[in-house]
């Protein structure tokens, strides 16, 4: 496979040109789809002639960093150096700034880096370039970095007894070594789309531990004869790999039927009446997320071949192929509020922020949250437009949800109804706040922000004002005075899935 650019707007392999002019796609994307391809492949080989009961922790990890960066070269050309330099200097840092203040040098740096690759690339080389570009794997590697490094001061640096659950769970007892930390970041599983995994659950993996079937201990009576043999993620896979191809379909088909710029167009604002302009503002964006969906699943199903993923069972035995999963369809084309879509869509950068933010953040954390979110995504104005939108639609829809939800759960039926209404409302805020992540820049998502009166941000700001909420740390001091071992559940419940089940065998 050949390196060459050939473009400004391809900088990885030529060899793939004749197919790109023949579907008429553009060339990076095609080696993005390839590569995945060809990794979905060399996973299945790398659980079957590289399984851990019979091959070194060392050769798998070197074969799956060579063959990462391989993948990240043919992608991206000379610009996939940015990943071996970003993760260089940062573990630098870890090395030599001891275990105290590394976490937020290692926060500063690599969020850093990243905001300089993406800002030359938005407004120095090609502003509005939307595709895969070098920077979409860079922003998991910073979240793999900044993972490993808040985890290494938890395990290293902080007293037990200071920890949540959760961080207790994910805390680093010892520091990687290079090529642990650079398989964690580059290996060929997740380099190009992820999804971002915790250090731990990494390592059992390439060392084939026993933290991978950690929660078979809390069903170990009903499960004993499944624990004999290693669960297979072939059928899991063809499921995965079959939602992919639905997926890219639906997007393929219906995108520029429901194109998101009609939303701004003059001509449809002025004769098209509102409850139509919301039928289609949710149309058109509805469309514009089967392309997510392709590429977080078959990215799952590249790790699932590979044999990593595995959660355990469920209670009628059947195996769950769930740990590092990145989303949950139905649970957001169904979801009745905002924080329900949002526990379900990037599940794994959701479980980022909160480890990383939310959780530590003294001083109000849903906004530094948001606010970290934007960086993270990018230099463009319309997605920190989208993301100050996010704090007031979560603020209104957490005060809607405590005040307004107890009076709806008397009867089925007026829980029905509830569900309804805020299914339709979600959905629409969604859309609303979203806007401007698609459209980009700062004109187009004023523009249509002022096409709709700006009315979900005066009707989120007067719903957060008038329903009062009292704030987290009085919520849930309450919580443990009144029912101490319920407020213990919650706390384990509230943690990720991988969290959840190390809690479980704890």
């Amino acid at each position: 496979m050949a390196t060459e650019t050939v473009s400004p707007a391809c900088t990885g392999s030529s060899l793939l040109q004749p197919i790109s002019e023949i579907i008429n796609l553009p060339l990076d994307q095609v080696n993005f789809v390839v590569c995945q391809l060809c990794a979905l492949l060399t996973a299945f080989c790398f659980r079957v002639f590289l399984h851990p009961g019979r091959t070194s922790p060392f050769i798998r990890h070197v074969v799956a960093t060579l063959l990462g960066l391989y993948f990240a070269l043919f992608c991206f050309g000379w610009y996939a150096l940015h990943f071996l330099v970003q993760s260089g200097l940062t573990y630098g840092i870890m090395i030599l700034t001891g275990v105290e203040h590394m976490h937020k040098y290692c926060l500063v740096v690599a969020l850093g880096y990243l905001s300089f690759c993406q800002i030359t690339r938005v407004y120095v080389f090609d502003y509005g370039m939307y595709s895969a570009d070098f920077t979409g794997p860079m922003m998991v590697i910073t979240q793999k970095i900044t993972s490993l490094a808040f985890e290494i001061h938890d395990g290293m640096a902080r007293k037990e007894e200071h920890l949540t659950p959760g961080q207790k769970i994910l805390a680093i007892r010892r520091m990687p070594s290079l090529l642990e930390y650079f398989s964690y970041n580059c290996n060929f599983m997740g380099i190009l789309a992820g999804p971002t995994c915790s250090y731990n659950d990494y390592i059992a993996f390439i060392e084939g531990g026993p933290c991978r079937h950690r929660d078979l201990e809390t069903n170990r009576k009903a499960n004993w004869k499944l624990k004999q043999s290693e669960p297979s993620p072939n059928t899991v896979v063809i499921r995965k790999l079959a939602t992919c191809f639905f997926s890219l379909m639906v997007f393929l088909s219906v995108c520029k039927v429901f194109p998101v710029e009609r939303n701004i167009d003059d001509d449809f604002i002025a004769n098209t009446p509102f409850y139509a302009q919301a039928v289609y503002l949710y149309l058109s964006m509805l469309t514009t997320r089967p392309k997510y969906y392709f590429v977080w699943t078959l990215a799952d199903a590249i790790n699932n071949a590979a044999g990593f993923g595995f959660n355990g069972y469920n209670s009628d035995g059947s195996p769950r192929w769930d740990l590092i999963s990145n989303l949950r369809i139905l649970n957001i084309e169904f979801a009745t509020s905002f924080k329900v879509f949002l526990d379900n869509w990037n599940i794994q950068t959701a479980h980022w922020l909160k480890r990383v933010c939310y959780e530590r953040c003294p001083y109000n954390p849903t906004a530094a949250t948001f606010i970290l979110s934007a960086m993270w995504h990018g230099a463009y104005p319309g997605y920190y437009l989208t993301f100050l939108t996010g704090i007031v639609v979560t603020l209104a829809a957490r005060a809607v949800r405590h005040n307004v939800r107890p009076y709806f759960l008397g009867s089925p039926a007026h829980k029905l109804i509830y569900d309804i209404i805020t299914w339709a409302a979600t959905q629409i805020a969604i859309c609303y706040t979203v806007v401007p992540f698609v459209l980009l820049s700062v004109g187009p998502s004023i523009k249509f922000y002022r096409s709709w009166y700006f009315s979900v941000h005066i009707g989120c700001v007067l719903l957060a004002v008038a329903l009062p909420v009292k704030p987290r740390h009085l919520r849930l001091k309450e919580q443990q005075t009144a029912h101490p071992q319920a407020s213990g559940l919650r706390r384990l419940e509230a943690t990720d899935s991988n969290c959840n089940q190390k809690a479980k065998t704890t």
